[in-house]
């Protein structure tokens, strides 16, 4: 056991060295900028949407929460509609051909952004999908979402309706 304590040690902080570089969004402070490319080729940057509150959430097709949960954001975007909501989703890990028809299946709207190396993820602290954050007008984040949501749920939309407000 003593002659694996230094290599223990050592691999302890590397670790330790390798992640403290890293910056991860914080609720309550500035959310991460990005500039991303959706399925179309439309640019998205977050400082460009300024007054808008945006709903921002990572999914993929291998998740089974996240397929179910596409129908409810397709709704909530057509709910909200008329209001100052940016709906965005990101592709986490997985096939952009694939995620496209799935959106199309349930007749979906939203814009299909791609994160090549998982930089935004990383960025946001991502710690699987589905996750769902939320950006108020001034460009805060407000809500950190670990998990599938029904969206379509009288809680999810009186949370959106609070932020709305402001």
């Amino acid at each position: 056991m003593k002659r694996f304590f230094p290599l223990i040690a050592v691999c302890c902080l590397f670790l330790l060295l390798t992640a403290c570089g890293r910056e991860v969004a914080e609720v309550g402070e500035a959310a991460p900028d990005f500039q991303l490319v959706d399925t179309r080729g439309r640019n998205w940057d977050l400082a460009e949407l300024s007054g808008q509150v945006v709903f921002l959430h990572f999914w993929a097709t291998w998740c089974p929460s996240c397929r179910e949960e596409l129908a409810h954001i397709q709704r909530l975007k057509a709910d909200y509609a008329a209001e100052p909501l940016t709906v965005l989703t990101v592709l986490y890990q997985d096939d952009p051909v694939l995620a496209g028809n799935m959106v199309a299946m349930i007749k979906g709207d939203f814009p299909l952004l791609l994160d090549p190396g998982s930089k935004i993820a990383q960025a946001y602290g991502l710690t699987g999908v589905p996750e769902t954050y939320i950006i108020d007008h001034d460009g805060v984040l407000r809500e950190k979402i670990i998990g599938a949501v029904n969206w379509d749920a009288v809680p999810a939309r009186q949370m959106l309706d609070h932020y709305l407000a402001r």
